[in-house]
């Protein structure tokens, strides 16, 4: 049941959307996106967040580390007709068996929805090992949530690799829009705790010729901290201490976050 009211979104809702905004309402809304998913709109505010970068039905867009597919679940309907989506993450041929792990069960996840991920493409980004999700200045939007604080444990020279990528994908005046846990500008970094300051984000991102566009407080949470004992995993979803203070943790909801629009020059 839930295949055919999709199906008639995507052939009626979607595809006859007279604005943008109202075919990414309706891919928000659909029936068939996990319910565990729907129940984060609250914290992850999709409708203005993909509005704020400036999202349209024809882009080719890329997703970079769909991780379980929550942002995708939204991109894939709502690009379906016009558009193109490019998942960019790890290789399901990778020689690192986590990589491996983790390609799989996204091929399994799109193979299990072929109505709302049969038009979805793949791509590699497997930093530092490859780089093969999109040919240079064929992208009109990048879209990353919540991965750059990973990718800063590499190094600065891996960080720098990462953006020049993105960079050579995207069309000139092509869109880099990034969501990321924020530290608060007056702490001092903390290693490992899933938080970077947004000053330090834009200058490397800028650094790999992006210009900083807009910020917005879409996903900002002043009740975030940012000083618990277990990082930002201390907070929903994961909620690492599990019973422990898990009152305190779900009174401050998810992490306050960075939402920033960059500009390829």
């Amino acid at each position: 049941m839930k295949r055919l009211i999709l199906a008639a979104l995507l052939a009626t809702g979607l595809a006859g959307a007279a604005h943008a905004d109202d075919a990414l309402k309706a891919a928000i809304a659909s029936p068939d996106r996990t319910p565990a998913n729907v129940t984060r709109d609250g914290a992850r505010h999709p409708y203005e967040t993909l509005s704020f970068f400036g999202i349209k039905q024809d882009m080719t867009v890329v997703e970079l580390v769909p991780g379980g597919g929550w942002y995708t679940e939204i991109l894939a309907p709502y690009l379906h007709d016009k558009g193109t989506l490019i998942a960019a993450g790890e290789s399901p041929t990778s020689a690192n068996a986590g990589a491996k792990r983790n390609a799989d069960q996204f091929t399994a996840k799109l193979a299990a929805r072929p109505v709302m991920f049969g038009k979805v493409q793949r791509g590699v980004f497997e930093p530092p090992r490859e780089y093969n999700f999109a040919a240079p200045n064929s992208v009109d939007l990048v879209v990353t949530f919540r991965n750059i604080h990973n990718w800063t444990g590499g190094g600065d020279d891996k960080v720098r690799e990462i953006f020049k990528s993105i960079h050579t994908a995207l069309k000139p005046g092509g869109i880099f829009g990034v969501v990321d846990h924020r530290m608060p500008a007056a702490k001092p970094a903390v290693l490992d705790s899933g938080y970077l300051h947004e000053a330090a984000v834009i200058k490397m991102i800028e650094s790999a010729g992006f210009k900083l566009v807009a910020k917005s407080e879409i996903n900002a949470n002043p009740k975030d901290t940012a000083d618990h004992n277990k990082g930002v995993w201390s907070l929903p979803p994961v909620l690492a201490n599990k019973d422990v203070d898990r009152e305190k943790y779900m009174a401050i909801g998810e992490s306050d976050r960075m939402t920033l629009k960059f500009v390829k020059k």
